[in-house]
């Protein structure tokens, strides 16, 4: 009899939407030891069929929670959705909030893996071990309408109209008040016609050590705590991430009509407090998580994030909180990622050289989510303008609201990223913004190559034990390797944990070659390189040098054990026991 599984359910459900048949699997404890769960244990079952279109039937979506998820772990509550991008064509992980992976895990079951394609548009229904596969009537409706029709006491992922009109910019909506936004995967969703997924689990996750996971809580309370990005007056806790605004824009990384421009000038206006007093929001969080940066106004009305109050603001040159609110609402009901969204606005407005009114704003967002051209993203809007340099994304992804002249890491980070133009594998803001754990020289490339691989693993492992990344503003690998070793027994150090995060970022560099990306598309858009920002109160925001940034590339290629044009080698790949899996 093989030993008791804790932490881990030992169950993996396949689901087949062609025979609508769903079956449970047993991988062995080796495969999570190898990848522990999460974003790790997903794209496992992604690799053998990477280079699938988006529309394959063959295609699957990996939904997973970590090995921590449904336990009194800190921020232990975020699920994977992996799937190859139909935005990029290359891999797409979306970290999720909300209930999810809680009512996963709880559910009995550590994730799924859907294929095949409904002849009618269906939904997933989970009741702990009971399976179903039903048609629905709701194909047509808005995220909310799903949501509507839902008890309290389950979580739901839902897609929108945007999705079903074939927009490669949809979104996941989850829990009515968080999503999977970028890549697309809204639209591999639709795809398979596939509506919603509603879990309910009322079970308990097996512990090895109350008591180990009771002192590793206190010290990560402890170290959260005493961040002031986490819970300081000025924090997420107390702002939600809106809290960015004003720190960005003062230090001169706002994008600003369309990455023209690095500050705003009706920020101060359009800030977190400023919000605060015109919608009154209240703090709303996901499972078990004592951060609770989510904000839900008086109304209702879920509360923009950061960068989707940046873009639907400064990138489109809007001072109007309301608009705000209403084009972030849209994209919540409707399945829209509001980065992309803002972003092809942005390129639009620079293209034709038209402001938005109000009604033209929201007509443009509408048209989006019904199928119109906008809604395949600013690259394939540029291009069709001849003029692809104004999209501001990286292999097609457009990219969130912080300017890389401002910050050279965060620069490379975004050009090598395996899912294109997104911080958050590396998330170099807490070095070069917030200087933790140690400052760096934010307009440097010294030491970046090394500083981005190590923070990369560092974040895959976290996404693997299910781990809010904004935690490790706080705590660390070292106080989650005890609270990960007193729930599944497991003794794990930090550095074995670096170690499989190096080793799913080589999996997904992997993946992406076998779709045919290269150095080339490792690069940013022109604009950065030929262009000063908004310089001023002491700051000078440069253009950033293309030899310095090529030097720094082709070092993060040598620290990553890959080739000088961005691919894996043979070397790399066996040392990292990365040879083809079954």
């Amino acid at each position: 009899m093989s030993a008791p599984l804790y932490g881990w359910t030992g169950k993996v459900l396949h689901i087949d939407l062609t025979t609508r048949e769903a079956v449970a699997q047993y991988p062995p404890r080796a495969l999570y030891e190898t990848w522990l769960g999460g974003r790790g244990l997903a794209g496992y079952f992604l690799r053998p069929h990477c280079t699938l279109e988006a529309t394959d039937p063959d295609l699957p979506i990996a939904i997973f929670a970590g090995p921590l998820g449904g336990t009194d772990a800190p921020t232990s509550c975020r699920a994977f959705m992996v799937s190859r991008s139909p935005l990029t064509g290359g891999v797409l992980d979306c970290a999720v909030g909300g209930n999810l992976a809680d009512h996963l895990k709880r559910a009995g079951w550590d994730g799924l893996v859907i294929t095949g394609r409904s002849t009618a548009p269906c939904a997933i229904l989970i009741e702990n071990e009971d399976v179903s596969i039903e048609d629905t009537d709701l194909w047509g409706e808005t995220c909310a309408t799903v949501f509507d029709r839902m008890d309290d006491d389950r979580s739901t992922a839902a897609i929108g109209p945007a999705a079903e009109n074939g927009a490669p910019i949809a979104s996941v909506v989850v829990d009515r008040h968080h999503a999977a936004s970028r890549g697309g995967m809204g639209l591999n969703w639709a795809a398979k016609n596939l509506k919603y997924l509603s879990v309910r689990g009322t079970g308990a996750v097996p512990v090895h050590d109350e008591q180990a996971l009771a002192e590793a809580r206190e010290a990560i309370l402890r170290l959260t705590a005493a961040s002031p990005a986490l819970l300081g007056q000025h924090g997420f806790s107390n702002h939600g991430t809106a809290a960015l605004y004003d720190l960005i824009d003062s230090r001169r990384m706002m994008p600003t009509d369309n990455f023209r421009k690095t500050r705003f000038d009706g920020a101060a206006r359009l800030n977190a407090v400023a919000f605060e007093r015109t919608f009154a929001p209240h703090a709303h969080g996901c499972a078990g998580c004592h951060i609770r940066c989510k904000r839900v106004a008086a109304d209702g009305r879920t509360m923009p994030e950061y960068e989707a109050t940046a873009h639907f603001t400064a990138l489109i040159g809007n001072s109007d909180p309301e608009l705000v609110m209403q084009a972030n609402d849209i994209c919540g009901r409707f399945g829209l990622d509001p980065v992309s969204a803002g972003a092809t606005l942005a390129c639009r407005r620079e293209i034709t050289g038209e402001d938005f009114s109000p009604a033209s704003l929201l007509k443009e967002l509408y048209e989006m989510t019904e199928g119109g051209f906008l809604g395949n993203g600013s690259l394939d809007f540029a291009e069709s303008c001849e003029q692809a340099e104004l999209s501001m994304s990286v292999k097609g992804l457009e990219l969130p609201a912080y300017d890389p002249r401002g910050a050279y890491g965060l620069a490379l980070a975004y050009a090598v990223n395996t899912r294109g133009g997104c911080h958050g594998h590396a998330y170099p803001l807490s070095h070069e913004i917030f200087r933790k754990p140690v400052a760096t020289d934010r307009f440097s490339f010294s030491g970046k190559a090394r500083i981005i691989k190590l923070a990369e693993d560092q974040i895959a492992a976290a996404d693997s034990l299910g781990v809010c990344r904004f935690t490790l503003l706080g705590a660390g690998l070292e106080e989650y390797a005890k609270a990960f070793a007193a729930v599944t027994g497991t003794p794990l150090s930090a550095q074995a944990m670096l170690d499989t995060g190096e080793r799913i970022n080589y999996r997904d560099r992997i993946m992406n070659a076998a779709n045919g990306f290269d150095a080339c598309d490792d690069d940013l858009p022109p604009r950065f390189f030929n262009e000063e920002g908004s310089s001023g109160g002491g700051v000078a925001i440069r253009p950033l040098d293309r030899q310095q940034f090529l030097e720094a590339r082709a070092n993060y290629y040598r620290v990553r054990g890959l080739d000088e044009e961005g691919r894996p080698t043979a070397k790399t790949t066996r040392r990292l026991a990365l040879e083809m899996e079954p």
